[in-house]
This record gives C-alpha cells, structure tokens and sequence, in this order.
C-alpha cells in the first residue's frame, strides 16, 4: 500500500504507541483522524503532524461511548473522504490480584479495550471495504499469549483482541480488508509506572517507534500480501 494521500484513523493517539504511529504515517503523506481522551496532547499532535501538509482531525472521544464512535467515523468520512487505514491502539490497563480487583477496573478495561475496538471495526468496515484497498491494525499485546500475576483482567482484555482479530481476518479478508494484529512485548510507555508490573531497564526495551516502524511495513506491502500477526519483543530485557 501506498500509504501517501490515504486517510488513516488512529485511536489512543495523544501518547506513546498511538502518538509514534500517527506521526510516522503523517510523514508518509497520509491525512489522519487522531482520537483520544485528552484534548490537550490531540491538539498539540495535531500541529506536530500538521507540518508535513496533511490534513490532521483531531477527535476527543471516549471510547465507551457507542454513540460518540458512530458519529466520530461518520465525521471523519464526510471530513476526509473515507478511511483506509484504522489503527486500533486504544487501550488501558488496571491491574492487581483478582481478590482485589474491582468491577469497576475490569469494566474499564473490557469497555476500551475490546468492546471500544470492536465498535471502531464495525462502524469503519463499510468505508475500509470501499476502497480498493484497505487494512485494520489491533494493537494487542504478548500479555494477549501469556499471562502475570496480577494481570487477569487486562490479559483476558487482551485474548479477547486476539480472537477478534482472527475472526475480522477470516471474515473480510475475501473483501480486500487486511487484519493485522500486533503483540508488543514490554515497550517504553507510562504502563512503567504501575507498581505491579515487572520493571525491565528502558534503555533495553522497545520504543514507541519500534512499534510504529513495524507497522509501517506490514502496512507497506502490496495488497495480495498479509502479515496477520506480529510479535514484537526486545531482544534481551
């Protein structure tokens, strides 16, 4: 795919994976729809992306909210032209010993995670299948393949982006839709800052950008070829 004049929407765009991978298809000439909860660091993407002369929509948008993802992908199709590109990067994590975790925190996480990223696929389906082609890139997680203590609710969040994935794969695939899911393993973002975490040294796990990087290739190859499903780890954490 030429991604250069194409109309890419990316959600959890403010910071980390969204941020790098927004930026890295801003400079490869494509328009974008960036959504996130917090307006401030939207807006200051927006003006980041905006120097290489792309069109930049920015969309605060809580995911939870069905109504809100409707009319955000409808403003982005009359605004834009379509989409091409859906980058499914929203996510969030609480985490704690199942004893202690409260319905509140898994709700959360099933809300954003997973219901948030099937209401995105569905309500840009019928755009992405009008284009000759079109790909949906679910950032999920190696906590979607493996499991920590104190992880149960966001990695079952995380299974779930996996079998859905598979699923919208098999199922729009004969429709000229590539579904790519990618599986980070620990990368330099403020999931760091939670205690129950393991803490690597950041000089040695992955970047933002590695990520970004990665799916800028996947996404790059023509059209009769699909990467499904990627891991990403550091080499030596």
């Amino acid at each position: 795919m030429d991604i250069k004049n194409k109309v890419a929407v990316v959600t959890g765009a403010g910071k980390g994976i969204g941020r790098a991978i927004s930026m890295a298809l801003a400079k490869e000439g494509a328009s974008l729809a960036i959504l996130s909860r917090n307006k401030k660091d939207l807006d200051l993407l927006a003006r980041e992306a905006s120097n290489y002369g792309n069109k930049t929509l920015p969309i605060t948008i809580d995911l939870s909210r069905e109504s809100l993802i409707k009319n955000a992908i409808s403003e982005v199709a009359a605004k834009l032209g379509g989409v091409d590109i859906l980058i499914n990067n929203a996510g969030l994590g609480r985490f704690g010993r199942i004893e202690e975790l409260t319905s509140k925190d898994w709700d959360e996480m099933f809300e954003t995670n997973l219901r948030g990223m099937f209401l995105c696929i569905r309500e840009t389906l019928p755009h992405l299948k009008r284009k000759s082609e079109s790909v949906i890139v679910n950032i999920s997680s190696l906590a979607g393949k493996n499991t920590f203590a104190g992880g149960a609710g966001y990695c079952a969040t995380k299974w779930g982006v996996m079998a859905l994935s598979k699923c919208l794969m098999l199922e729009e695939r004969e429709n000229g839709v590539r579904t790519i899911v990618v599986c980070p393993g620990s990368v330099d973002t403020h999931f760091f800052a939670h205690p129950s975490l393991p803490n690597p040294k950041r000089d040695k796990v992955l970047k933002p950008q590695d990520v970004a990087d990665t799916i800028m290739t996947a996404i790059k190859l023509p059209q009769r070829a699909m990467v499904s499903e990627i891991e990403l780890r550091p080499t030596n954490p």
